[in-house]
């Protein structure tokens, strides 16, 4: 094998591939803070003193979690066609992964909740503090600091799991590499380089996630 030609050939995939990462760091982060706030309200509802809300909350959780990614997709891109609704891919891969991720991270999220001492509720309550500045204001920073690891560990998992909306016509990195693969007959080497932009996406968050980790930790 010519390395200098591999390198040109390496070098010419890179703009593509990068505008097929764009599209895979954009939508994993929509999905991953869309799946944050949804997470949050269905910890509420399993955790509400109505057997209604907790029961669903319940079902929601093990739907999408006892279910694939790609099925979920395909759920959401083929049946609103089904009444008359089309959705463009990148819609219905947003909202595929946006709600698979808050069945995980309402899991996640709910046992950082659990660990905060209930005192500090009752002190918000002395205070006169109304529910939601006790949640969004002492809950749920605290909360975030507790479970911070296994949420890093959520959205590697998505940006993993993104690779799948290449299936309804989204031009993700996956998507691309397909693309690149068919047209120039060379997937090894598509297909290795694909995994290596993965590999630097789960990477970078990962040292993101330590360093904010660091700060948190100076700062208590």
């Amino acid at each position: 094998m010519n390395t200098p030609d591999l390198l040109t050939r390496c070098l010419g995939y890179l703009p593509q591939l990068l505008d097929g990462a764009l599209t895979t760091l954009w939508l994993s982060a929509v999905a991953v803070l869309c799946g944050f706030f949804a997470g949050i309200f269905i910890y509420m509802m399993s955790a509400s003193d109505s057997r209604l809300l907790s029961r669903a909350a319940r079902v929601y959780v093990s739907v999408f979690r006892g279910t694939p990614v790609l099925a979920q997709l395909l759920v959401f891109y083929y049946v609103p066609s089904a009444f008359g609704l089309t959705l463009p891919g990148v819609v219905a891969a947003a909202i595929g992964l946006s709600l698979n991720t808050a069945a995980y991270q309402s899991q996640v999220l709910g046992a950082g909740f659990r660990a905060i001492p209930r005192g500090q509720i009752e002190a918000a309550r002395t205070f006169n503090l109304t529910r939601r500045q006790t949640l969004w204001h002492i809950e749920v920073p605290q909360v975030v600091a507790i479970t911070l690891p296994a949420l890093v560990s959520e959205m590697i998992d998505i940006v993993k799991a993104s690779a799948v909306i290449s299936v309804i016509a989204v031009t993700d990195l996956m998507r691309v590499g397909q693309q690149l693969a068919s047209s120039t007959y060379r997937p090894l080497e598509v297909y290795t380089l694909a995994a290596v932009f993965y590999l630097a996406i789960t990477s970078l968050l990962s040292l993101a996630a330590h360093g904010y980790e660091r700060r948190l930790a100076r700062r208590t």
